[in-house]
C-alpha cells in the first residue's frame, strides 16, 4: 500500500516512519512517498529515515517528490501535514498577537486563527487535488489547527478525511496510568473540539474511575494536567481539561509569561530547526537519525514551558516524553480501515449527532469506532453549560474563518478575531487583521 506524506520534509515525519517500520502485518505500508516544497528538507529527513531502515527487513521504501501530483497519484493513505509560512510564519503570528496584549499560540486564539486563514485555502485546494488524483485514499489530518483544517477539508472530500491529535491520547494514558487501568481496555469519555475538549469519565468494567481521582489530592497533583490546572479547579470542573484549555482557564497568567519570555515557542522552533536542517546540509557529519534524536528530544522537553512557568508546573516527567503519540494513532486508523481491525480512537471527524448542541458537518473531536468503512462518531454525553459555550462560541470563531477563506472577505476575518472569547476587542481584532495581512503574504486573498 502506498502512503503519501504531505509535509514529508517537517520534523516529524521519522516518528511516523518509525511506527510503519514496526508494522510487520499483511496490507502494510510498503510506499512512503514524501511531497515537500523544500527539496533541501526532503533530503535532510530521506537521510534520517534511511538509517532508520537500516537493518529491517522489508522496510517501507522511501521515495521525495516537490510534485503534489506525483506525490498523490496512486496513494491509498495521504497524511496531510503541512505548514503552511513555515516556523518563520509561526513565530510572526505569536510575536504580532503578543504586541497586542492577546495570546499567539498556533491553534488557540489570535494565533490559531491567523495560522487558519492562510491554511485554509491550501489545504481545501490539497483536498480537490486528492479528490481528482487519488479518489478512494483516506487523508489524515495533522495539519493544525486540526479540527478546522479536517472541516475545510471536509467539504470536499466528506468523511474521506480524519483529523488526528495526540493530546486526547497523552492525557487518556496519563489518567488510565494514575488509576492502574489499561490504557487499551479503558472506555475514555472524551469530548470537545481540536484543543478543546474535557476527560470527563475513564471507564473500567462498567465503572468509572474518575471520582476517585478527583476526590484524592495526592494522586491530582501526581500527573500534568493536575499541576497544570491544579487541584482545586479539576475537582471544580468534574473533568481533566486537555491540556489546551490552560490558555483559556489562565489566560492572563500565560500571555505574562509569553510576554517575558526570551523568544515565543515558535521562534525557538525555528532557530532550533534551522539549526538541524543545515547540520544535515554540512558534508561528512555524523549519524543523521543521532542528530534528528536530539533535537527531537529537546523540542518534547521544552512543550508547554511558557504554561508550566505560569503555573509553577515544573518539568515534564519523563513518562510524558516517550513516543506513542500521534504516529501510533495515525497507524491504528490505517490498520482499522485497511484490514478491518475495528478499534475505537479519539479522532477529529464531521458530528452527525454525536454532540449536541453542534450541527452535523461541525468537525468534532469524540470517540470513534473505527472500521473498514472508515470511522464512526460515538454518541456521547451533552457537554456542561459553560463547556457547551466555550465549544458553540469556538466553532462560530471556525465557522468566520473559512467563510473568509472561502470569500476572500476582510470582514469575515475580523469577525473571527473580535468573536474569539481570547480577543477582547473588536478593534483589536481589526488591527490584528491589518498585521496579519502585512506579514504575510499568503494573506493578500483578503480584501
Amino acid at each position: 500500500m502506498r502512503l503519501a506524506l504531505l509535509g514529508g520534509g517537517g520534523f516529524r515525519v521519522p516518528l511516523v516512519y518509525g511506527a510503519l517500520l514496526g508494522d510487520r502485518a499483511e496490507g502494510r505500508i510498503t510506499e512512503l512517498v514524501l511531497y515537500d516544497v523544500d527539496s533541501g528538507r526532503l533530503t535532510a529527513v530521506a537521510r534520517v529515515l534511511a538509517e532508520q531502515a537500516e537493518g529491517v527487513p522489508d522496510a517501507p521504501a522511501v521515495t521525495v517528490t516537490t510534485d503534489l501530483d506525483e506525490a498523490l497519484r496512486g496513494a491509498d493513505f495521504v497524511f496531510s501535514a503541512i505548514r503552511v509560512g513555515g516556523l518563520e510564519g509561526r513565530a510572526a503570528d505569536e510575536r504580532i498577537a503578543l504586541a497586542e496584549g492577546v495570546l499567539g499560540q498556533e491553534t488557540v486564539g489570535a494565533g490559531g486563527i491567523a495560522y487558519g486563514l492562510r491554511t485554509v485555502p491550501v489545504a481545501v485546494e490539497i483536498a480537490r487535488r486528492v479528490a481528482r488524483l487519488a479518489p478512494d485514499a483516506l487523508v489524515i489530518n495533522f495539519t493544525n489547527p486540526a479540527g478546522l483544517v479536517t472541516e475545510a477539508m471536509a467539504g470536499v472530500l466528506g468523511d474521506r478525511v480524519v483529523g488526528i491529535c495526540d493530546s486526547p491520547v497523552g492525557l487518556g494514558r496519563r489518567v488510565a496510568r494514575l488509576l492502574g487501568a489499561d490504557p487499551a481496555t479503558a472506555w475514555i469519555d472524551y469530548a470537545g473540539l481540536n484543543h478543546l475538549g474535557w476527560l470527563r469519565g475513564l471507564r473500567v468494567g462498567g465503572r468509572d474511575l474518575l471520582p476517585g481521582l478527583l476526590a484524592d489530592p495526592v494522586l491530582l497533583g501526581s500527573f500534568e494536567e493536575g499541576r497544570l490546572f491544579g487541584a482545586d479547579w479539576l475537582r471544580t470542573l468534574g473533568a481533566v481539561p486537555n491540556e489546551y484549555l490552560h490558555y483559556y482557564y489562565f489566560n492572563r497568567e500565560t500571555v505574562a509569561a509569553y510576554r517575558s519570555a526570551e523568544r515565543t515557542r515558535g521562534a525557538f522552533l525555528h532557530e532550533q530547526q534551522d539549526g538541524f536542517y543545515a547540520e544535515m546540509r554540512r558534508p561528512g557529519g555524523g549519524s543523521a537519525l543521532a542528530a534528528w534524536d536530539r533535537t527531537r528530544a529537546e523540542r518534547e522537553a521544552t512543550y508547554m514551558a511558557h504554561n508550566r512557568q505560569a503555573a509553577g508546573a515544573g518539568e515534564r516527567d519523563a513518562s510524558d516524553l516517550e513516543s506513542g503519540g500521534y504516529e501510533q494513532v495515525a497507524l491504528a486508523l490505517m490498520r482499522a480501515v485497511a484490514r478491518d481491525e475495528r478499534t475505537t480512537l479519539i479522532l477529529n471527524v464531521r458530528n452527525r449527532g454525536a454532540l449536541a448542541p453542534l450541527d452535523a458537518d461541525a468537525v468534532v473531536e469524540v470517540p470513534c469506532l473505527v472500521d473498514a468503512n472508515g470511522a464512526h462518531p460515538v454518541a456521547v454525553s451533552p457537554l456542561t453549560g459553560h463547556a457547551a459555550g466555550l465549544v458553540t462560541a469556538v466553532k462560530a470563531v471556525e465557522r468566520e474563518v473559512l467563510a473568509a477563506a472561502g470569500s476572500g472577505s476582510r470582514e469575515r476575518a475580523v469577525a473571527a478575531f473580535a468573536l474569539h472569547p481570547l480577543v477582547d476587542s473588536v478593534t483589536v481584532a481589526r488591527r490584528l487583521v491589518e498585521a496579519y495581512a502585512a506579514a504575510h503574504p499568503g494573506l493578500a486573498y483578503l480584501r
